[in-house]
C-alpha cells in the first residue's frame, strides 16, 4: 500500500472532511494527544469520514513507537469507536477503490476554498462521497485496524488499565475478520 509513504504533512487535511467541517485541525490534535476531540471528528454516529483512514494510518504508525504505558484510554476508545462503525458490508474490497492512495485523487478532494462548503453538502453527492469512495473510508480503516491486531494485543498484555477496552476492540476486529 503506497499509503504507507504518506506523512502527516503530505496528507491534504484541509481538503478532506470530518463530521464538523474540514480536517485542518487533525494534525494538531494528533500531535497534542487530544484523542477524544479527534474521535469526534473522524467518527460520528456510526459514520466515518474522508479523514478517518488517514488519521488511523498516522495514529497507528505512532502507536507502534510507544510502550503500552504511554497509551491512553482515550486513544484506545478512538480505535474502538471507528471499529464499532465498521460492519460486514464494509469489509469487502469488491466495491472499493483499488488503493488507499486513490482516496487522495483530486476528483475526491474538496476545493481549497471553503466558502461554498455548505452548498456542496447539499449536492446529491458531495465530492469524495460517491458510493465506491465512501465505502473505501470504511474498508481501508478496517484494513488498518486489522493490521494493528498484534500491536493492540501487545498493548493489552502490557497495560492492565487498557486491557478491557482493548479486549473489546479485539473482539470486534476478530469478529469482523471472521467473514474473510
Amino acid at each position: 500500500m503506497k499509503a504507507l509513504a504518506q506523512t502527516t504533512t503530505s496528507i491534504p487535511w484541509q481538503r478532506l472532511t470530518t463530521a464538523y467541517g474540514r480536517g485542518t485541525d487533525i494534525p494538531r490534535l494528533m500531535e497534542t494527544g487530544q484523542y477524544e476531540e479527534l474521535a469526534n471528528l473522524i467518527e460520528h454516529q456510526g459514520t466515518l469520514w474522508q479523514t478517518t483512514p488517514w488519521a488511523l494510518l498516522i495514529l497507528l504508525r505512532e502507536l507502534a513507537k510507544r510502550t503500552p504505558e504511554q497509551v491512553s484510554l482515550e486513544e484506545v476508545e478512538l480505535y474502538l469507536a471507528v471499529a464499532s462503525a465498521i460492519t460486514v458490508e464494509y469489509m469487502d474490497s469488491q466495491h472499493t477503490l483499488e488503493t488507499m492512495d486513490k482516496l487522495l485523487d483530486e476528483k475526491y478532494l474538496w476545493p481549497k476554498n471553503e466558502e461554498e462548503d455548505e452548498s456542496r453538502w447539499e449536492e446529491e453527492t458531495p465530492p469524495g462521497y460517491e458510493s465506491e469512495v465512501f465505502i473505501s473510508y470504511y474498508y481501508f480503516s478496517y484494513v488498518l485496524l486489522r493490521e494493528a491486531i498484534p500491536l493492540f494485543t501487545a498493548m493489552m498484555n502490557g497495560n492492565d488499565k487498557l486491557a478491557p477496552a482493548i479486549a473489546e476492540l479485539l473482539l470486534l476486529l476478530e469478529a469482523e475478520g471472521a467473514g474473510e
